[in-house]
């Protein structure tokens, strides 16, 4: 207990007073002689303890009111939590902001950044005199305590909304470090927040409670500067039908519309972005969206140039939180991949499977096809130029000289994409010299046969990037209608070496070997199996109508060899992007265009060949561009937030103190609420009330009785 006033206090020796007048004015009892009197003795003795059990309860309430008054004037105080003791005692306060993009959600037209803001220029005056104050937002900078209270009020006032940032724990956490170091006795750590659930992850709340509790005594106020009903419209991620397109390929891009609140019609918008990145609308939908779950909306579009395209999907109309209406993508249109088959003769005949799987006559014929390839038979392979193919197939291969595996590995390891298809043609002799194994993925030991049809091929472990279209189709893959019969087992695979594809016994089907700057894929049936083969003979069912299932395997091969999935042109804020430069068009600095209307220069990574982005904190669409309009370079890439950062679910008060452990903290909505709590944690809880209280009914008493007595003697 902590006594305002402790001098008065003194006052607890008036008790004495009592005390002495009961002692002065006790009346000596006069000898009589009168000898009647000892027929009374026995009531006489009665009478008199009767008596001095009223005087002493009279005296005990006298004296209880002085000390209780004489305790109520010096103003005690019960601990509650934080530094308890003199209100204007300085302090060390930490003033935590969510800086996340959520706090520019808009209402009654403030934002809650801005709430927070005022909220906490009301506060500032309110510190004691020469207390040190830090302000700390969701920015990686150091925190430090600022020079005076009006260095924090600029500070405040400049606050700005982040597009990538720390989590708001690990802010919390910065700030208990830095009051661990300050020589106030006093600790304090304001803290405000929209109270989204998102902010507060119970993953990082054992490292808040740890830091918390090593600075013992301390105040913590939560300051709820959120929306009870929120009300929000949100555009979901882009989904595209690929980065890196052949020319004339058609381009999907996908989203969804989720709202929280009251849904409503919507209408959705879709602009691409012409050569001078003047927005042109391209087409648009209206979907009803409601809280039963997100709407998807599709827009197709065609006819898409050689080059860098950008665009973005838009909602139209206003809410809350206008950061999540609008996403960002780029793509890339470049001429179609070449690719190089060779297979037995006679090769045409025997890649058809292939060649059909991956460009369809009539996307040949409409220009509309994403890969053109030679086919050649094993004869000629040698005397190709591989450096001119962006991958080269292999069908079945039979023996080959060893300048011809050393060929296909110099153009793996240049970069080059290689896939390895073995068959009935393929030897086990020839496959497993040295030469060869440079390439496979490991020892081929034997052919394996299943003729029940009971095998199948498996993409249940869909992690690959290769696998990314089949992620969507999980456990409803028909893979069991399209049995394999035949297969090429392996001993052990080589370091390195990833399984992609299983069949259903586990055992490898698909595998993938880096080798130097490239990768090589090797398939463990065949795929160039001839129409006319017997079933008896038969090595697998892969192909034929309706087997889409490894048409679309081997595309996304194809496009993988050809490092399509390496051109990734669409980040989240705070990623690095990674531009690849042609090696014919490099040069030494970029002008890069950012979303806010700024131009930087930065160098290229000449020896890796790329050029890397780091400040990406800011949405929406980047532009690259070197060297003249003509024989220059001119690439972009699209920086979109997590959707993370809009989810606006508040957390409910258990989740909270789950969140916050056995820490003593107060949660506050509004001025008057934080006024009280601090000056309860500040100064404990008053009990001169009470006291002031128990002196009136004690003096009540007293009195009370005293009449009484005294009118009954």
């Amino acid at each position: 207990m902590d006594f305002l006033n402790p001098a008065l206090l003194g006052g607890i020796t008036l008790a004495g007073l009592p005390i002495v007048l009961h002692l002065v004015m006790r009346q000596k009892p006069r000898h009589l002689e009168f000898p009647a009197l000892r027929f009374l003795r026995l009531r006489q003795e009665s009478n008199q303890r009767r008596m001095r059990l009223r005087h002493l309860l009279l005296l005990a309430l006298r004296v209880a009111a002085l000390c209780l008054l004489a305790l109520a004037l010096a103003r005690p105080s019960i601990k509650t939590s934080g530094t308890i003791g003199d209100r204007e005692a300085p302090a060390a306060a930490a003033m935590v902001f969510d800086t996340s993009p959520r706090m520019q959600y808009r209402h009654d037209n403030k934002t809650r950044l801005e709430v927070a803001q005022d909220t906490c220029l009301w506060l500032l005056p309110q510190l004691p005199a020469e207390s040190q104050v830090a302000v700390i937002d969701s920015g990686p900078a150091e925190s430090v305590f600022q020079v005076d209270l009006t260095a924090a009020r600029q500070r405040v006032s400049r606050l700005e909304a982040l597009g990538v940032g720390r989590p708001l724990i690990d802010s919390i956490v910065s700030a208990a470090e830095l009051l661990k170091d300050a020589p106030q006795e006093r600790k304090e750590i304001y803290v405000f927040t929209d109270l989204a659930k998102e902010a507060w992850k119970t993953q990082s709340a054992a490292a808040l409670q740890q830091h918390i509790k090593a600075l013992g005594q301390v105040g913590v106020y939560l300051i709820d500067v959120g929306v009870d009903k929120p009300q929000n419209f949100t555009l979901g991620e882009i989904q595209l039908s690929g980065q890196l397109l052949a020319r004339n390929s058609p381009l999907n891009v996908q989203s969804d519309v989720s709202v929280v609140g009251t849904g409503g019609p919507r209408v959705v918008e879709l602009y691409m972005l012409d050569a001078q990145g003047h927005p042109q609308k391209r087409s648009e939908m209206t979907v009803q969206a409601d809280a039963g779950g997100p709407l998807g909306v599709d827009f197709p579009v065609g006819g898409l140039d050689v080059g860098t395209h950008q665009g973005y999907v838009r909602i139209v109309g206003e809410d809350g939180l206008p950061i999540d209406d609008m996403r960002y993508f780029t793509v890339n249109v470049q001429p179609p991949w070449k690719l190089l088959i060779v297979a037995a003769a006679p090769a045409e005949y025997r890649a058809a499977n292939l060649t059909e799987a991956l460009a369809p006559s009539d996307f040949r014929k409409t220009g509309q096809a994403r890969f053109e390839f030679d086919v050649v038979p094993f004869t000629k392979l040698a005397d190709q130029k591989l450096e001119s193919y962006s991958a080269v197939c292999l069908l079945d291969p039979p023996l080959l000289n060893e300048g011809t595996w050393k060929q296909l590995a110099d153009y793996a390891k240049a970069g080059g994409g290689l896939a390895l298809f073995l068959g009935p043609n393929s030897d086990v002799n020839d496959l497993n010299t040295a030469a060869a194994q440079e390439l496979l993925p490991g020892i081929l030991s034997m052919g394996a046969r299943r003729l029940e049809g009971d095998l199948a091929l498996s993409t249940s472990n869909d992690q690959h990037p290769m696998l990314a279209k089949f992620r969507p189709l999980r456990g409803t893959m028909p893979w069991e209608d399209f049995p394999v019969y035949r297969y090429w087992q392996f001993d052990k695979l080589a370091d390195g070496v990833t399984t992609i594809v299983s069949f259903t016994n586990d055992r490898p089907a698909l595998v993938e070997r880096p080798l130097g700057r490239g990768r090589v894929l090797t398939f463990a049936t065949t795929i160039s199996e001839l129409p006319e083969v017997p079933d008896a003979q038969r090595w697998n069912q892969l192909w034929g109508v309706g087997a889409w299932p490894f048409f679309t395997l081997t595309n996304e091969m194809m496009l993988y060899l050809c490092g399509s999935t390496d051109g990734q042109l669409n980040y989240t804020a705070g990623q690095a992007a990674v531009l690849r430069l042609e090696a014919a068009r490099r040069f030494p600095t970029y002008l890069l265009s950012t979303p806010r209307g700024d131009q930087q220069r930065l160098p290229a990574d000449e020896d890796r060949g790329v050029m890397i982005v780091t400040a990406t904190d800011t949405p929406g669409n980047y532009r690259l561009r070197a060297g003249g309009a003509s024989d220059g370079v001119d690439r972009g890439f699209s920086v979109n937030l997590p959707m993370s950062d809009s989810q606006l679910e508040r957390i409910d008060q258990e989740q909270l103190k789950e969140a916050m452990g056995d820490i003593d903290f107060r949660v506050a909505t509004n001025r008057e609420q934080i006024d009280r709590d601090v000056s309860l944690s500040r100064v404990g809880r008053q009990l001169f009330p009470f006291l002031i209280a128990l002196v009136a009914l004690a003096l009540g008493v007293e009195h009370v009785l005293a009449n009484r007595f005294y009118r009954d003697k």
